[in-house]
Formats: C-alpha cells, sequence, structure tokens
C-alpha cells in the first residue's frame, strides 16, 4: 500500500471493484446456467464451459455477418446476437440431454466422464471451425468507451451494459423459478420425482427443458464474456472451476448464494490481483473459500429441506 495516497486507493477500489463486476457478471450468468444443471437437476456438466464458448462463438460469427453484409444494422445487432446465443446453446443443450445426459440420470461420476469428453469433443470441432487463435466479435460503438464518473475514475460502458444483462437473466431465472408453472414442475421433481410422475408431470420433458435452458444461460454468458475478452477455443474451460466454486461455495441449490458468491468471489480476485500478482490474489482467495467451507460445509445459503 505505501506510495499511495487516501484518494488514489479509494480511485483503485472503485475501479477494480467495476472490473469486478464484469467478472461477476459473467461468473453470474455461467454459475445460474450451472446452478440449474446441478443444484437442480444433481448433474455435473463439466462440459458447461463449452456452451459459453457457443455463445461467444455465435456472436462473433453474427458480428461478421452484419459486419459484411448488413452495416446499417451493426448498432442494433449485438440485442439480436445476445438472444442467438441463447437459442444455439439452448438447441444444442437439448440434443445433448436427449443423446447423452437421459442415459446418465443418478450417476454423477459418469456424468461427469462423460460431460468431460463431451468438452474435450466441442473444443477440437471449434478448432476445426474457427481455428486455433483467438477471435474478437467488432462491438457496436455505444459498448465502447467510458463513463467517466469522477476526474479519476472511469467506469467501463461494456462492463455496465454486462451487469444490466446479468441482472435482467437472474431475476428472468428467479420468476420463472418460483412463479411460473414450469418452476413448480422443475422444484417438484426435484424434490420427489416419483411422486411429481405419479401426479402427471413428464418428469423426461422437465430434465431436457431444464438442463437445455441451463445451458442457454451460459450460451449468454458467452455473449456478455464477448465484451470483455476474445474467444478462442479453450475460452469456456478457463472458467469451468471458478463457476463450480461459484455454486458451491453459495449453497448448490440456492439461486441467492449463487448471487453472493459470484460477486464475493469475483470481487475478491479483482481487488486482491491488483495489489497481488494474478496467481496469489486467485489463491488468497481460494484459501478463504476453503476456510468458510470447513466452517460451513453446506455453504454460504444452504437449501431448506424438510427431514
Amino acid at each position: 500500500m505505501d506510495g499511495y495516497s487516501l484518494s488514489d486507493l479509494w480511485s483503485i477500489l472503485v475501479m477494480q471493484g467495476f472490473s469486478g463486476l464484469s467478472l461477476f457478471s459473467v461468473l453470474l450468468l455461467m454459475a445460474l446456467g450451472l446452478a440449474v444443471i446441478f443444484g437442480q437437476m444433481g448433474v455435473i456438466n463439466m462440459a458447461h464451459g463449452e456452451f459459453m464458448t457457443i455463445g461467444a462463438y455465435t456472436i462473433y460469427f453474427c458480428s461478421k455477418i452484419v459486419e459484411k453484409h448488413f452495416p446499417e444494422i451493426m448498432p442494433y445487432y449485438f440485442i439480436i446476437a445476445i438472444i442467438a446465443a441463447f437459442a444455439i446453446a439452448f438447441l444444442i443443450g437439448y440434443l445433448v440431454e436427449f443423446l447423452m445426459i437421459r442415459h446418465l440420470y443418478r450417476r454423477p461420476l459418469d456424468t461427469l466422464l462423460a460431460t468431460w469428453g463431451l468438452s474435450l469433443i466441442m473444443q477440437q470441432i471449434f478448432r476445426s471451425l474457427f481455428g486455433a487463435r483467438e477471435v474478437s466479435a467488432t462491438l457496436p460503438n455505444w459498448l465502447m468507451g467510458s463513463w467517466k464518473a469522477t476526474p479519476d475514475i472511469d467506469i467501463p460502458l461494456n462492463g455496465l451494459f454486462v451487469m444490466a444483462v446479468s441482472i435482467v437473466v437472474t431475476a428472468a431465472v428467479i420468476g420463472f423459478l418460483f412463479k411460473s408453472s414450469w418452476g413448480i414442475k422443475v422444484r417438484a421433481t426435484t424434490q420427489n420425482r416419483v411422486m411429481a410422475g405419479a401426479v402427471g408431470i413428464n418428469t423426461k420433458k422437465i430434465d431436457r427443458l431444464t438442463f437445455a435452458t441451463g445451458c442457454g444461460i451460459a450460451g449468454i454468458a458467452g455473449a456478455a464474456f464477448t465484451t470483455i475478452a476474445s474467444t478462442g477455443p479453450t475460452s469456456g474451460s478457463l472458467y469451468i472451476v471458478d463457476t463450480f466454486l461459484v455454486v458451491v461455495f453459495g449453497g448448490s441449490a440456492s439461486l441467492l448464494g449463487t448471487v453472493a458468491s459470484a460477486f464475493s468471489i469475483a470481487q475478491a480476485q479483482s481487488i486482491l490481483t491488483f495489489f497481488m500478482t494474478n496467481a496469489m490474489g486467485k489463491v488468497v482467495t481460494l484459501l478463504s473459500i476453503i476456510v468458510i467451507l470447513m466452517m460451513r460445509p453446506e455453504g454460504l445459503f444452504s437449501s431448506k429441506v424438510r427431514k
């Protein structure tokens, strides 16, 4: 801390805090999809990061098409591309559940190995289609630049947009899970699959739509990711460990815990890596989480179940 005045430290904390909010938004969107799949279904999806990559490549592909053939809609394409990223990741997730995951329910170690193999296959497909080099989407002008809150504090506009997207998606997920008939069926299937089937709920269809929805949310995370970094075949795999960490630390069945966990981890990494090396910042964050989990193995927000 030597050499920094209080004013400098405040500016650094605010800017790193907003930098952490960008990471928080991506982690939250990734973790929301994983919380739906892992927390609600008990499926360990190691290929979840690749669905994020699908969303990122969708944005890249859309940007190139619009830039080349429809330049007049360049300022508006990004919103449409986000919807396309969700739809494509949703459809591929639906097919993956139908072809593979549905045969592996209640076998968590098998789902871990199968989805890990799937992630390697998908990474190779990305290399074959888009090449091994990282690519960047062309962003509309309104996502470029920053908002100068004070003479010493610049807040990037893309970070504010990503944060807004994460808030909208989080509200939508919570609304669907707790205020819609689909959400009631998902929670009923999670709590008692046999009884849910006995009252007429098509549990196989619910499983398929739930898995696909989680993958679609990961696709939106990939769209958000393109605003802060370039995309490569292994981009998603770099986030999968942090995403599982967010879900476990927050409580695997708690959406509120997922939000709190994503915020805590993103802010800790962002601020600590400024004052330390990148590796040391992550090590300190991980050690802190391990200590907390030793005291609270169920995570920050444990789900309340009737014994």
